[in-house]
């Protein structure tokens, strides 16, 4: 049976196939050295205090519709006054309702480093991703090979834009270490199952503690407690949270201002 992670890589390759039919890589260099809005990713997430990387998404497989009347900009500047350190705005179309254009609406309204949340199958991704103004991409281990994965880091290298390495499991964790300049996400969601469980950050630490980067809690943070006990365990200090800010935006904001309080 062909699980969710299966169906949106099979997607996301005819989404590829438009754009390449519609943009050349030398017409997105041209786009790219012509944006002035870059921010430095990275350096937001290596200052020694709490920072929250706040995702901005309609929808999910696992959720379904989480927000009917999506404003990426008035979400962007309502993580912006709570305190988020970076911003993660989804742009896969068919599972999570994005666009690649948001990206571009989010950093005309806020001066935050936002990281381009996609599945990333194929080196011209990267090159599309910063043409629309985003500081950061996300590589996903375990939804394309190793091989692919390092062609996919080494362009990222080469446009100066941050690498998330994303890792679920301990063989995941094992070569995320192979890329030394990237930040390594350990996601908590088994992207097969769409089931979390925290305890994957606590077990998958353990490899990577002497990591180089950064390092970054991903999904499943609900409550403050979570995040105090996530640093006591571990020391990680940087956390993606999405579903639980964007549930009740109004009221979760307080959520987002009460994490970055926490003292590392």
């Amino acid at each position: 049976m062909t699980n969710i992670l299966e169906k949106i890589i099979a997607g996301k390759k005819n989404s590829i196939k438009r754009y390449k039919d519609s943009f050349t890589i030398d017409e997105l260099e041209d786009k790219i050295s012509s944006y002035k809005n870059y921010l430095n990713f990275k350096d937001k997430l290596i200052q020694k205090k709490i920072s929250v990387i706040a995702e901005i998404k309609k929808a999910s497989p696992s959720e379904g519709v989480i927000i009917q009347n999506y404003n990426p900009k008035v979400i962007a500047k309502q993580y912006l006054n709570s305190g988020a350190a970076c911003l993660s705005v989804l742009t896969e179309e068919k599972y999570f309702q994005g666009h690649l254009e948001h990206i571009d609406q989010v950093k005309s309204e806020v001066k935050l480093p936002v990281l381009c949340k996609d599945f990333f199958i194929d080196p011209y991704q990267v090159y599309l991703a910063k043409s629309f103004g985003a500081d950061a991409i996300l590589i996903i281990l375990s939804a394309i090979r190793e091989k692919t994965a390092k062609e996919i880091y080494d362009v990222a290298n080469r446009l100066n834009i941050t690498t998330i390495v994303e890792v679920h499991t301990n063989e995941e964790a094992k070569n995320a270490l192979n890329f030394k300049n990237a930040i390594v996400g350990i996601n908590n969601r088994n992207l097969k199952t769409l089931k979390t469980d925290i305890a994957t950050t606590f077990n998958l630490h353990k490899i990577l503690v002497n990591h180089s980067g950064p390092l970054i809690c991903e999904s499943g943070i609900k409550t403050e407690k979570e995040v105090e006990e996530v640093v006591r365990k571990t020391k990680i200090n940087n956390f993606l949270i999405g579903e639980s800010l964007l549930r009740n935006l109004d009221k979760n904001s307080s959520l987002l201002k009460k994490i970055t309080q926490i003292s590392p």
